[in-house]
C-alpha cells in the first residue's frame, strides 16, 4: 500500500494526521472517556496523561514516516472525537480505532472506516482487516455493517484491557478484482 494522504474529510468528519500539537485534545479525549475505553483498551485502563499522549504522538510520528502505520485523529466539527489506525500487513491492512465517549452511536466509525478501506484499497491493499474482543459488540457492528466477513477468531495479545475475554473476532474485506477489458 502506497502513503495515504494526511487529511480526509466527509462532511462534518476530517481525519487528519496526529501532531504533536494534538497533545492536549487527546489527553482531553481520553480522560474524559476511560471508563468507556479502558474496558477494551489496556493503554486507556490505568488512566492517561499528557505524558501518554506525548509517547502516542511521538511513536505516532516514527510509524508514519517508516510506513509501519498511519493513524489519525477523528475530529467533529474541530473536536477530538477518536482516533482510527491503518496499520501495514502482509498484502494488506488492519484497522484499529476508538470513540471518546458523547461521540459513540452517531456513525461516526462507520464513516470512519469507509473512508479508509476505500483509501486503502485504492492505494493498493489486498483487504482489511479488524480485530476485536468478542465481547464488544458495538466494535464488531462497524464491520458487519460495512459488509465484512468474520473469518476466524485468534488469541488476543496480552496483556487484556478489563473486560477483554481474549479472544478476538477478526473480520475481513478482500478487495475486488478490476474486471476484464470487455473484448473488441
Amino acid at each position: 500500500m502506497k502513503t495515504p494522504a494526511e487529511t480526509y474529510r466527509d462532511g462534518d468528519l476530517t481525519l487528519s494526521r496526529w501532531h504533536p500539537g494534538d497533545r492536549e485534545l487527546l489527553t482531553a479525549a481520553v480522560e474524559g472517556s476511560l471508563a468507556h475505553l479502558g474496558a477494551w483498551l489496556i493503554w486507556a485502563a490505568g488512566g492517561y496523561t499528557d505524558d501518554d499522549s506525548s509517547e502516542f504522538l511521538r511513536l505516532t510520528a516514527n510509524r508514519w514516516e517508516s510506513g509501519e502505520a498511519y493513524e489519525y485523529a477523528l475530529r467533529v466539527d474541530g473536536s477530538v472525537a477518536g482516533g482510527i489506525g491503518v496499520m501495514r500487513r502482509d498484502g494488506g491492512v488492519e484497522i484499529g480505532y476508538w470513540l471518546a465517549l458523547g461521540f459513540t452511536g452517531r456513525g461516526l466509525m462507520t464513516r470512519a472506516v469507509t473512508l479508509l478501506t476505500a483509501e486503502a484499497f485504492r492505494l493498493g491493499a489486498g483487504y482489511v482487516e479488524i480485530k476485536h474482543d468478542e465481547l464488544n459488540v458495538r466494535s464488531g457492528a462497524v464491520p458487519a455493517r460495512l459488509g465484512f466477513t468474520k473469518v476466524r477468531e485468534e488469541p488476543a495479545e496480552k496483556p487484556l484491557a478489563p473486560s477483554c475475554t481474549g479472544t478476538n473476532h477478526v473480520w475481513r474485506l478482500v478487495r475486488k478484482p478490476c474486471p476484464a477489458p470487455a473484448a473488441p
